[in-house]
């Protein structure tokens, strides 16, 4: 078996290099920066990022993470981890068809009610330099995101602190690597204990942890 991931820690492939090592799966990164963060991504010697001809050949969308395993290329984080779930098993995997459903359920539910919001917050809150946030933004992506915080705190409490099973899975795994962009509104978290929590106990996973010590080792 030969898996590579391609990406850089500082974006969404954090969450396929945390995935495979929960799963203990043996892995090449190669490093592919974002196209933006280049003065000139088509200079000659310039990183390979997402826009050059080498990566567009692995995928032709420029952007990352994909992954290639064994001759298989896929892209799109969340998608990449629920195959990569089911096809190595464990408790992280569902464990049958309805479990299947709740995974993709869940990590959809992620992209379209949270992340777009939670990403704002994150930018507006803290990421931007100060003459670049927008407190009207931050107050907009607030509001949108209480809703669904109010869902997800209804579902980890009926589902013993997990979304799926009363375990850990690909599902939490998912869930937490959109959840975690808003981690700077701390009042949302204050109004959702379990979210809090249910966060918390994800990123204090060894596996999370080792992946975020690369991250911030990686350069900015």
């Amino acid at each position: 078996m030969s898996l590579t991931i391609y990406g850089c820690y500082r974006s969404r492939t954090t969450r396929t290099i945390w995935l495979a090592s929960e799963l203990g799966l043996p892995f090449k990164h190669v490093p592919v920066i974002q196209a933006y963060r280049l003065p000139d991504p088509a200079a000659p010697g310039a990183a390979l990022n997402t826009r050059s001809p080498e990566f567009l050949k692995i995928n032709p969308n420029g952007h990352i993470p994909s992954i290639d395993d064994d001759g298989f290329k896929l892209h799109e984080s969340l998608a990449i981890n629920l195959y990569l779930a089911r096809k190595h098993g464990g408790p992280l995997a569902p464990k049958d068809v309805r479990e299947e459903g709740l995974a993709a359920m869940w990590s959809l539910w992620a992209v379209t009610e949270c992340e777009p919001h939670a990403l704002s917050l994150q930018q507006h809150l803290a990421a931007f330099p100060p003459e670049k946030r927008k407190p009207e933004v931050a107050e907009a992506a607030l509001t949108a995101l209480k809703g669904p915080f109010a869902v997800l705190d209804k579902a980890l409490a009926e589902g013993n602190g997990h979304v799926m099973g009363g375990r850990f899975t690909v599902a939490d795994l998912n869930l937490a690597e959109v959840i975690r962009y808003a981690k700077p509104a701390v009042q949302l978290f204050d109004a959702a204990p379990r979210v809090k929590a249910w966060l918390d106990a994800c990123q204090a996973r060894p596996a999370f942890q080792a992946m975020w010590q690369a991250r911030e080792a990686e350069a900015a």
